[in-house]
């Protein structure tokens, strides 16, 4: 059990005694006592080269890990012509949870304006059924802005979609991503779904909530900034943002620190006035860079 479960488990279970003290079925609440490690917040890593040929020698995987787009640009094109491409494109792109991704209707999205409206998340109950839900938190209540390729994906599905059911006259009840038969999908249909596409594409492992983390990364890459990213992706805070994604920002501030030093080797390749390249220094400017 990670620490992250024990810590969901208690809390649950000090709110059920909460309510037996209030109903005085008992005096007190024992959990109150209870010190838990807070542990660690697992920081999401990026599938480098070295990472993945690890993976394949050990077989040793991180907790939180993302594709890079290379590798994300590998995965869909590998399911290119699956029924539930558009789910994963969407989620990869633009960082939905997969109830959120779940409970979407056609009415929730305007493809005209670029805009899916996040209003809610499908659940599944303890008897299997499927039900509507509020979302995580109220700032996960959210605009969220659609790229012109998530666009494109969004009508092409929605045509497939219109003449599937046309021509096997099934009715839909207006949900964006569904089986056959026109009912909507379950969260864990889409985990297990994507597991198994994961594999057969030969890449390195990722949770599907980590297509999340990975479309965090790509706005991040792309120079966003915390705050859009934030709001994007319905975080209630920009501390929360900058905390669960402060390993790609480690390794975005190499890249710039890297970005620092080629400005420095390009200002000594020449004497401040113009002149000749100043040669004699170059070796050990190559050591630097070494």
């Amino acid at each position: 059990m990670t620490a992250a479960t024990a810590r969901r488990l208690f809390s649950t279970l000090r709110s059920a005694l909460n309510a037996a003290v209030r109903e005085r079925l008992i005096p007190d609440n024992p959990a109150r006592y209870l010190k838990l490690p807070k542990g660690r917040r697992p920081f999401a890593v990026v599938w480098t080269k070295r990472r993945v040929q690890e993976w394949r020698r050990t077989g040793e995987r991180p907790v939180v890990a993302v594709w890079t787009p290379a590798q994300l640009v590998q995965f869909l094109s590998a399911i290119a012509g699956h029924p539930m491409f558009a789910a994963y494109h969407i989620m990869s792109m633009r960082g939905l949870r997969r109830g959120e991704a779940c409970g979407l209707v056609w009415d929730d999205l305007d493809l005209d304006e670029g805009i899916a409206y996040i209003s809610r998340q499908l659940q599944q109950g303890a008897n299997g059924q499927l039900k509507a839900c509020p979302l995580k938190t109220e700032s996960s209540c959210r605009a969220v802005a659609l790229d012109p390729e998530t666009i494109l994906v969004l009508r092409a599905h929605r045509s497939r979609q219109e003449r599937h059911f046309n021509q096997a006259g099934t009715r839909s009840e207006g949900w964006v991503f569904t089986h056959e038969d026109g009912e909507p999908l379950s969260p864990s249909y889409l985990t297990r779904k994507f597991n198994d596409l994961v594999e057969e594409a030969g890449l390195p492992p990722v949770r599907l909530h980590d297509l999340r983390h990975g479309a965090a990364t790509l706005m991040l890459l792309a120079g966003e900034e915390l705050k859009t990213i934030a709001d994007q992706l319905g975080h209630s805070s920009v501390v929360l943002t900058a905390d669960t994604y402060l390993s790609v920002a480690v390794e975005l501030g190499l890249k710039a620190a890297a970005a620092a030093a080629r400005l420095v080797l390009n200002a000594g390749k020449s004497p401040p006035g113009g002149g000749s390249v100043r040669r004699r220094r170059a070796p050990v400017l190559a050591e630097i860079t070494a």
